[in-house]
């Protein structure tokens, strides 16, 4: 009976050290990615006034490019990759960071930094919906209730936008909701270029693609071009070095010691985080309708994000393993067993090494 005894009590004890444990520093440090992320609409629609939406993407990308092309340098045995992966990789920046940004600056200045906060935030629904299409995904009904929901959330938005902010504002949307597009296409190359490769290394490629592919698109706006002010070219290094460098830090940090899906979930605080910038740095009003809209969204994706099924097998999209052709199993929505997940102004996409990629 001891030795029965004995061998509970150190069940239990063995159990009590094997929970998980809350690490506040990590869930602080991406609660701090989160908001300043959020705060980039708010901060590209004051600089806007002054510089054109290519060129804030090519100075924002080509200075970010510069301060990676240093970081990468410093990992340990670090060395250039293939030719092969580096356009692969190249191919990928071009659509999430030149077509993806470019889309979203231009939304931005036709409509508002408000909008721009909570319709960027249903990205992930507009990604599990060309999962659905293209990858032969089939959503759980709680996943399809959760894009239900954040589908009906963007509605309110575009429709306040149609009914209160004229044509522009109403193109603006339309136009953010085409990023979402990009953005979406660009997770699903992005997930095939990662493997194999550390996040730095990664995001350092994709980055160096994204800035050339600005920098060759911005002699459009010659005519539009200004001396900055001290004010710009603050804003535009908050762009670079805050929202492009050291909030993806911060996130990775905090990743060390919160699951994804938990991370993905406190992400969900960026339309939050947005419309009070909004608000805020802006001046915008923000009303009954566009808070409702925020809420649904963030709702709408938590609610599509967390959905399970203890009958079939789903990822935290809510998609089912389904069979091949080769009849090998596989998850919808992910490659070769990595979780995707969206957030504004950064791809996150687990690749081999475990870590992370913006």
């Amino acid at each position: 009976m001891d030795d029965v005894r004995e061998r509970r009590n150190g069940s239990k004890a063995m159990s009590l050290k094997s929970r998980p444990q809350v690490s506040w520093r990590a869930f602080s440090a991406i609660i701090a990615a989160a908001l300043i992320w959020s705060t980039s609409f708010a901060v590209t629609k004051v600089l806007l006034e002054n510089v054109p939406p290519l060129t804030i993407g090519a100075i924002r990308f080509s200075a970010a490019a510069l301060i990676l092309a240093v970081l990468v340098r410093l990992q340990r045995g670090w060395k250039p990759v293939g030719l092969r992966s580096a356009a692969a990789m190249g191919g990928a920046g071009l659509l999430g960071i030149t077509a993806y940004f470019g889309l979203e600056n231009i939304g931005v200045d036709l409509a508002t930094a408000s909008d721009a906060a909570v319709i960027v935030a249903s990205f992930p629904v507009v990604t599990l919906l060309l999962e659905i299409a293209f990858q032969r995904g089939r959503a759980s009904v709680a996943g399809s209730a959760g894009m239900a929901l954040a589908i009906f959330g963007v509605w309110l938005i575009v429709r306040q936008s149609a009914n209160a902010g004229g044509s522009h504002r109403l193109l603006g949307d339309i136009i953010l909701l085409a990023a979402g597009i990009a953005w979406a296409g660009y997770n699903m190359v992005a997930r095939r270029t990662s493997p194999g490769h550390s996040a730095l290394t990664s995001t350092y490629y994709q980055t160096l693609a994204g800035a050339a592919g600005f920098v060759v698109l911005t002699p459009i706006e010659y005519r539009n071009w200004q001396t900055p002010d001290l004010q710009d070219i603050g804003m535009l290094a908050f762009l670079a070095g805050m929202c492009s460098i050291a909030a993806f830090v911060l996130y990775n940090y905090g990743l060390r010691d919160v699951s994804p899906s938990a991370a993905v979930n406190i992400l969900n605080l960026v339309p939050v985080f947005g419309l009070a910038s909004a608000a805020l740095v802006t001046g915008e009003q923000v009303g009954t309708v566009e808070l409702l809209g925020c809420a649904v969204v963030v709702v709408g994706v938590a609610f599509g994000a967390t959905a399970k099924s203890g009958k079939a097998s789903r990822n935290d999209s809510g998609f089912e393993s389904v069979k091949d052709p080769a009849g090998e199993s596989r998850r919808d929505g992910n490659t070769n067993g990595q979780e995707g997940k969206e957030c504004h102004g950064l791809f996150v996409a687990t690749n081999d090494t475990g870590l992370e990629s913006k």
